[in-house]
This record gives C-alpha cells, structure tokens and sequence, in this order.
C-alpha cells in the first residue's frame, strides 16, 4: 500500500475508533461548534468563582479563564463565545441583563441558576457560624421556596432562553454535593450540617433538573463527576469555608470546573 493511501487508512482508523470511544456526545459537540455560537450564562458556578485566572473586564462577576464555558470554547472554536455568567446571579438576573448574545444563530447554551434565588449565600453562613438546628431550619425554609416558587422563576428564564435562541441546544448544570459524609477526623461543619447541605444540593437539582426537561432541554448532573472529590474526601474539588476569601468558600476550585463540570458540559453538549 502506497505511504499516502496507508496514512489516508490510518487516519480513518483513528477516526473510527476515536468516535467509538468518545460517542455521539463529542461528535454533538462537534457539531454544534461548527454551527453556530456558544453562549454561557448563570451563576458563579458558572463564572468560575472559586477557580482563579478572573478576567479584568468581568470585575464582580468574577469570570474565570478556567471555567467549564471558557474551557470548552477554547478546545472547541464555536463560531462566537459570549460568556455572561456572573457570580451572585439570580434568575432575574439572568433575564435582566446575561441574555443579550442569544440570536437565533446561537447554538449551544449552557446555565447553572437557581442556588441563590434559594439563598445559597445564607444558607453557608448560617451553616457555618449557626447551630445544627439553625442550619437544618434555614434549609428547610430554602427547600419550601423551591418547593413553592423557584419552578416558575426557572420556568421564566428557560422561555426566555429558547425564544431569543428558537434552535439552540440548552444544557442546563446541576450543583454537586459539598461533602462526603462518614468521615473522621474532618474538621469543620458537624456531619448533621454536611448531610443536611448535601440533601439541600440534591433537592435544587431535582427541581431543576424537572423543570429543565419539560422545556426541552438537557439537564447534566455534574454529582458523578464530583463523587470523590467533595469535601473531606482528601482529594477536594470544591473549596471549604476560606476565610481569606469567603466569596470563594463552596465553590469549585479550578480542578472542579475542568474535571467536574468541563466533562459533564462536553458530554451534553
């Protein structure tokens, strides 16, 4: 076989086997970078609060070069890249000022929201300096607002997010759990506290999950990527309470946005 005809047949090869491997999430993915653009909104867990590397001109919105949106534009060249994902964002905020970029040529969307509209912030704070029952109580009540009201504020970004982008591929990102649970010798919160936060990030991600497929979009549950690497587990991807930087504490660290959430995006994407 001549060298040009054996590399041709080589190459093919590799292909084969290289979509064997991969599946129809990175062949997607694939597509929809030559498509179209790729817009990221959401929160922080979005932005990449917690990761590092911000960029300037994103000031409080703290938007990281080493966020899962960042990251997958970088290694996929969609045709345009809008990230406006910003830390503290609530679902209102979304609708009021992150979907600017979204046209009918957008192709891919990705969102994490939800976690502060249920007070995600005094949730930690009251966990943290608070008693077990206080903490247990004040998720009780952020749970009653997801029950209650969080679905219709979801309800309202989603349809605004498909008719300001009609063809575009919505992903919708899940919260991983804080901590792993049964272990000795970790410091910190009190294992009623942990167990009682990780049920908290199980039920925001139901509710999101439910309300993300009955419009049509794809809910990516980053909890299996991150089992292993929660808190106490000695290989952590999410920061514990940092009080050099507290904005920080419970967010993914750079490791948790490019092995926990980068993976989960490219496999839904």
């Amino acid at each position: 076989m001549r060298r040009s005809r054996l590399s041709a047949y080589v190459a093919s090869l590799l292909l084969a086997v290289g979509t064997a491997l991969t599946g129809t999430g990175a062949a997607q993915a694939s597509e929809t970078a030559a498509i179209g653009g790729y817009v990221a909104l959401g929160d922080s867990y979005s932005s990449g609060l917690g990761a590092g590397s911000y960029l300037a001109s994103s000031g409080d919105c703290a938007r990281s070069t080493k966020a899962y949106p960042y990251l997958w534009a970088a290694a996929n060249s969609p045709s345009s890249f809008d990230f406006t994902a910003c830390a503290g964002a609530r679902t209102s905020d979304v609708t009021a000022s992150q979907l600017g970029p979204l046209s009918p040529a957008t192709a891919l969307v990705s969102i994490s929201i939800g976690g502060n509209d249920a007070g995600f912030s005094d949730i930690m704070t009251t966990c943290v300096l608070q008693s077990d029952s206080a903490c247990v109580s004040r998720i009780n009540t952020a749970k009653a607002y997801v029950d209650s009201t969080l679905p219709g504020r979801l309800d309202t970004v989603y349809s605004a997010i498909r008719t300001k982008a009609p063809s575009a591929h919505v992903v919708v990102l899940g919260y991983p759990r804080f901590y792993k649970l049964g272990v000795s010798g970790c410091l910190g919160l009190s294992e009623t506290k942990r167990r009682a936060l990780n049920d908290a990030a199980d039920y925001i991600d139901a509710a999101t999950e439910k309300r993300a497929l009955d419009h049509g979009f794809t809910f990516a549950d980053v909890r299996p990527t991150f089992t292993g690497h929660e808190i106490c587990s000695g290989s952590s991807w999410m920061h514990a309470v940092n009080w050099l930087n507290i904005p920080e504490s419970y967010h993914p660290t750079a490791a948790g946005q490019s092995g926990g959430y980068l993976p989960v995006l490219a496999s839904a994407a």
